[in-house]
């Protein structure tokens, strides 16, 4: 009977808590477009990754310039590893074209940062874009070179806290009038 109290109190208190955290909705296209936002505004806004990114890139035999990465040896290789989690909070850099957003998950340089946009497959919300894609994965453009990501990460997409954004969209004020002398 014991047992069953805790569980139900457990159960209970991570209800509460996850009602409390932040209500993240993926970005999509028609949300885009409802809004209107502009380049100024969209850089007002915290943007979070629905899943993780992996960057591989092969290393050259003499090249051990790592900036960003971790280096591992995958089958015999010396490969740099860029780990970009889930819900990692990331900011707009830029919008290179139209329905493309630049967005950087990281600091120290403004080469940082992974291309987003709306994918029809999956209710126009902004994924991942790159290029070469196949069923193993695609290529991104990252820090000025070409990395690698698994197929997993061409679904990644872009999340936003709608109740926070719409909160700081809204803020007004109400002139109260001027009197002479």
């Amino acid at each position: 009977m014991n047992a069953v109290k805790i569980f139900l109190l457990a159960a209970a208190a991570m209800f509460l808590f996850s009602a409390c955290g932040p209500s993240l909705k993926p970005f999509t296209q028609e949300l885009y477009q409802q809004n209107q936002w502009t380049e100024r505004e969209l850089k007002g806004i915290q943007f979070y990754l629905s899943d993780d990114i992996v960057l591989t890139r092969a290393l050259s035999g003499g090249t051990s310039e790592i900036i960003s990465g971790k280096v591992k040896v995958v089958d015999g290789r010396r490969v740099e590893e860029v780990v970009i989690p889930r819900n990692t909070p990331g900011v707009l850099m830029f919008i290179p074209k139209e329905d493309r957003l630049a967005i950087s998950f990281e600091e120290g340089g403004r080469e940082r940062f992974l291309i987003f946009g709306p994918n029809p497959k999956v209710g126009s919300r902004y994924v991942l874009m790159g290029s070469e894609w196949t069923r193993q994965g695609g290529t991104v453009t990252y820090e000025g070179k070409k990395w690698d990501v698994n197929s997993s990460s061409a679904y990644a997409s872009l999340l936003i806290n709608l109740k926070k954004v719409n909160r700081v969209m809204t803020e007004s004020r109400r002139a109260k009038g001027r009197r002479i002398g």
